[in-house]
């Protein structure tokens, strides 16, 4: 009985010992800077863990435009961190406006931790998501929204609309030059204002053709469009108007392929358009408004990964970061003397000694200076 009771009390003291060893030995790891090892291999896996999506427009993913860029964006961070497109990133296509709630939900629920509504038209919907997942980090590409949860992410389309005008304004032959809006908003509103402005500090006489698709959806609207304009001697086209651009694009390159002399022209925007004006040895597109989504979303998404999400911030790109510029891709059709006079007018905005407007009542006062 007295040997039973000896060796269970040695059990126990071998056992009591075992516990005091293991905390030894943890105690031991973090003075050694076992910690700071695990951090590094933690701070190494974060890329892994961390996940980033975006909901399109009704434009699409592959509209050539706006939703491709910030998607080429997405692409380019998780080449950069690793990540395979599905899991580390993905996006949801919006078929129609009803999509975007549903689209942003969806995310939510396969625990994205970033998640971009690409477009101001999304707004509404990304708000009450937001408002409903507070854990979510939300992005809002091109409008401003209310949330601790919302990054905003703006950019001044209204400078590089303006150098659009510029360039349009030095090319025309005819002294008409027209534009296309996708739906008429604020937003739209700013590429033209700049636009206009930008031609008329060129030539306060010429001419302008202002049209709204009312869609970014639409590009057999677009062509009609851009068909009338032709047929009405305008020489050149600023399209702001996502996947109805398209249309636009088209329209012109038919022209070109029926009379390979008749000098008309489409402006781009967003993305660097030069391959879209392609079109039998001859290219068609003057020049394109860059609007660089695609680095905005990328660097939102790594201030994300590294923790330091700038939510309820708004973030607002423009010439001076050159998340805005003007292409000179095609250099038959961007000569010397416009790049010259482009890049002039681009330092009198840097300079501040030119106020571009982003509204029409700030363009009546811009025009009426002239």
């Amino acid at each position: 009985m007295k040997s039973r009771r000896f060796l269970l009390i040695l059990a126990l003291l071998l056992s009591f010992g075992l516990v005091l060893a293991a905390c030894g030995s943890s105690d031991e790891a973090d003075d050694s800077g076992g910690d700071d090892g695990e951090s590094e291999e933690g701070g190494e896996q974060s890329g892994e863990d961390f996940s980033v999506a975006m909901v399109t427009d009704v434009g699409g993913v592959d509209d050539k435009s706006f939703n491709q860029s910030s998607w080429e964006g997405l692409q380019a961070f998780g080449d950069e961190n690793g990540l395979e497109e599905g899991e580390g990133y993905d996006y949801a296509q919006s078929d129609s406006e009803g999509d975007y709630t549903t689209n942003l939900s969806r995310l939510v629920r396969q625990d994205f931790n970033l998640i971009y509504g690409i477009g101001y038209l999304l707004q509404p919907a990304l708000e009450e998501v937001a408002e409903q997942n507070p854990e979510t980090n939300f992005g809002l590409v091109d409008s401003v929204a209310e949330g601790d949860n919302i990054v905003s992410i703006t950019f001044k389309e209204h400078e590089g609309s303006f150098l659009a005008g510029v360039a349009a304004a030095l090319k025309t032959e005819t002294d008409k030059i027209g534009f296309i809006g996708g739906e008429d908003g604020d937003l739209i509103r700013k590429f033209e204002s700049g636009y206009v402005a930008g031609a008329k500090s060129v030539n306060p006489d010429i001419e302008i053709d202002i049209k709204y698709a009312e869609s970014f959806a639409a590009a057999d609207k677009g062509k009609l469009i851009a068909s009338n304009m032709y047929n009405n001697d305008i020489d050149v086209i600023y399209h702001a108007s996502g996947a109805t651009g398209n249309g636009v694009f088209a329209e012109a390159k038919d022209r070109k392929q029926n009379n390979s002399d008749e000098n008309i022209w489409v402006i781009g925007v967003d993305r660097d358009q030069h391959e879209e004006g392609q079109i039998d040895g001859n290219n068609i597109t003057l020049t394109s408004m860059v609007k660089r989504v695609d680095v905005a979303v990328n660097e939102v998404a790594t201030l994300t990964m590294e923790g330091e999400f700038p939510g309820g911030e708004v973030m607002e790109y423009g010439l001076d970061d050159d998340a805005i510029s003007i292409a000179k891709t095609n250099e038959d059709a961007m000569t010397e003397d416009i790049v010259s006079k482009v890049d002039e007018w681009k330092e009198k905005i840097a300079n501040g000694e030119v106020e571009v407007p982003s509204t029409d009542e700030e363009l009546e006062e811009f025009e009426s200076s002239l």
